[in-house]
C-alpha cells in the first residue's frame, strides 16, 4: 500500500507493529535515513541494538546471501518486544530475497524495513510493497518539510507553544537548510534553552542557527552601512592580516548593499522585503538590517552599489592602479561618508 506523505508523518511517529513491513525510498538519502531512524526508534524502542531485536542487512549482501533475509526475518530473539529486519540501499538486484521474505512473512515475524534510492514505478521491489496487503511504500521527496513535520521536530525536541511569528522564522530556515541541518539546529535550541522558561524568540533562533559564510566580514559591512566611517582603518587591517582577499571584501559588501536595497525597494515596506530575505534573517541581525535599509532608502543604496561596481570591474581590470585593498578601503570609505550624507 502507498502512504500519502502526510499519513507517512504520522506513521514514522507511531507505526504498527503488526505489519509486515515498510519500504522508504528517494533520491535525498539524507532524508530517507532520517525518516528511518525515526521509524525505528518509534517502532522498537532505544534498546532494540542492545537486545538484538534489530537486524542491519545491507542489501549489497543479499546477492551472495540471499536467504539471510528471511532467516533474520524467522530469527526468535531472547528478548520479548518488536522485532525488526532492516536492508540498506536497496535496488532490484537484491528484489528476489526481498520478495521471497515478503511473501514468507507470517504474524509474529519481524517487520521488513527497507530503504532505497529512487525507485521507478517499474521497480520489483516498490511494486511489491505497493500491492502487498499488509505493507506500505513511501516515497520521500525533496519537499519543503510542512508545518505539521517542524512541530514534531520541535516536540521530540522537548520545545512546545512557540510564538507565531517564531514559528515563521523556523519554517523559513527549515525550508533553507537540509534536513539534517535543520535537526541539529532544533537541538541545539532545545539545549540553548534548558532551565529556560520564557518562550522560544528571534534571537534564540539567531544564536542557534548555522553561521553564514559572511560571518567574518559583519563588523566592517555594519561599520559601513552605519557610517562609522572612523572604525573602518583598524578593522581594515586587522581583515588584511587574517588573509581576506580584497575581491572577497567587494563581493561581500556587494551582497550586504544588494539585500538592503531589495528590503528598502520592497512595495510592502523595508520589514516585509526583510522577512523575504534567503536565506532567512533572525533576531537583532534582522534588525539592525532593518534599521539600515530604511536609514538608507533605496536611492542611496542605488549609489552604493554603483560605487561597489566600479570598483569591482577596477579589481578584475589588467592595467595599473593602486594597491587593491586601499581600493577596497577607499570605497567602503566613501559609502561610510554616503550613509551620513543628507
Amino acid at each position: 500500500m502507498k502512504l500519502s506523505p502526510r499519513d507517512a508523518v504520522r506513521y514514522f511517529a507511531k507505526p504498527e507493529a503488526q505489519r509486515t513491513g515498510i519500504l522508504i525510498y528517494g533520491a535525498d538519502a539524507m532524508r530517507v535515513a532520517l525518516r528511518r531512524q525515526e521509524m525505528l526508534a518509534a517502532l522498537l524502542g532505544p534498546t532494540a541494538d542492545a537486545e538484538m531485536r534489530l537486524t542491519r542487512l545491507p542489501a549489497g549482501d543479499l546477492r551472495k546471501d540471499p536467504a539471510a533475509l528471511l532467516d533474520a526475518v524467522k530469527a526468535q530473539g531472547f528478548f520479548p518486544g518488536p522485532r525488526a529486519a532492516f536492508v540498506e540501499d536497496a535496488n532490484d538486484t537484491a528484489a528476489d530475497a526481498i520478495l521471497a521474505a515478503l511473501s514468507d512473512w507470517q504474524a509474529g515475524d519481524a517487520q521488513i524495513i527497507v530503504t532505497a534510492g529512487a525507485l521507478k514505478a517499474t521497480s520489483k521491489i516498490r511494486k511489491a510493497f505497493e500491492s502487498h496487503p499488509d505493507a506500505y511504500a513511501v516515497g520521500i521527496y525533496d519537499d519543503p518539510p510542512s508545518r505539521e513535520e517542524i512541530e514534531a521536530t520541535l516536540a521530540r525536541a522537548g520545545l512546545r507553544d512557540v510564538p507565531g511569528p517564531v514559528m515563521a522564522d523556523l519554517t523559513a530556515l527549515a525550508r533553507d537548510l537540509d534536513p539534517g541541518d535543520f535537526r541539529q539546529t532544533i537541538e541545539k535550541l532545545a539545549l540553548y534553552k534548558l532551565g529556560d522558561a520564557t518562550p522560544l524568540n528571534a534571537a534564540d533562533i539567531a544564536a542557534c542557527a548555522p553561521a553564514s559564510t559572511e560571518a567574518d566580514l559583519d563588523d566592517i559591512l555594519n561599520i559601513v552601512a552605519e557610517g562609522r566611517s572612523a572604525e573602518i582603518g583598524p578593522v581594515m587591517r586587522r581583515l588584511k592580516a587574517q588573509g581576506t582577499q580584497p575581491v572577497g571584501l567587494c563581493i561581500g559588501a556587494t551582497r550586504h548593499f544588494r539585500a538592503l536595497y531589495t528590503a528598502a525597494s520592497d512595495p510592502g515596506g523595508a520589514a516585509q522585503g526583510i522577512a523575504r530575505m534567503r536565506p532567512p534573517i533572525f533576531g537583532p541581525r534582522r534588525d539592525r538590517m532593518l534599521r539600515q535599509a530604511q536609514g538608507w532608502g533605496a536611492e542611496r543604496l542605488q549609489q552604493a552599489l554603483t560605487i561597489l561596481t566600479d570598483t569591482d570591474l577596477t579589481l578584475r581590470s589588467a592595467g595599473q592602479r593602486a594597491p587593491d585593498m586601499a581600493l577596497v578601503e577607499r570605497a567602503l570609505i566613501r559609502l561610510a561618508m554616503l550613509a551620513t550624507a543628507r
